[in-house]
């Protein structure tokens, strides 16, 4: 049986050191926050058309929406939704101001800039084209279109106009 001596078992520790602190990340999962007019809408729409779960909310306080400069004092809640509830995915959150967008709405996704549409790889678009239907749910262009042998492409908006891509088979 072969021994490690003490300076191989030392660049061993310090290699694998190494390559996991190449990331600057302590996750890399992206939480998003999204700004909607309605918040009762929309968590209709994300749970109940999209099939996001809510996982948890919080409030931030006039103190510290004024302090990180996050709304100048201004206090908020937020709705923490997720694809499935698991450590790693993405957290979807949504908060309301209680006020349209300064902005007209987007119909295509060159209309404005930032955030124009998110996608979400599905198993199945089967359920969502029927919740699509059963919520009265404007599919957008002339989806489902196929992409390939196996995968669909479905476009709708959610009530303040951001784009969601739901990518996956018809079955």
């Amino acid at each position: 049986m072969k021994q490690i001596t003490f300076p191989f078992l030392l660049l061993f520790l310090f290699t694998s050191y190494q390559v996991t602190a190449q990331s600057e990340f302590f996750s890399t999962t992206i939480e998003i926050g999204v700004v909607v007019s309605d918040i009762e809408k929309s968590l209709d729409f994300y749970t109940n058309v999209i099939g996001m779960r809510k996982v948890g909310e919080f409030d931030v306080n006039e103190e510290f929406g004024n302090s990180s400069g996050l709304t100048g004092g201004v206090p908020f809640h937020v709705n923490i939704l997720k694809l499935e509830d698991s450590p790693n995915a993405t957290q979807w959150k949504l908060m309301s101001f209680e006020k349209d967008a300064a902005h007209p709405l987007s119909k295509y996704i060159q209309d404005d800039t930032g955030i124009q549409y998110v996608t979400i790889n599905v198993t199945s678009l089967t359920p969502f084209l029927e919740r699509i239907k059963k919520y009265h749910i404007k599919l957008l262009g002339d989806t489902p279109v196929p992409l390939d042998a196996n995968r669909h492409f479905v476009l709708i908006s959610d009530p303040d106009g951001t784009i969601i891509e739901l990518i996956g088979p018809l079955e």
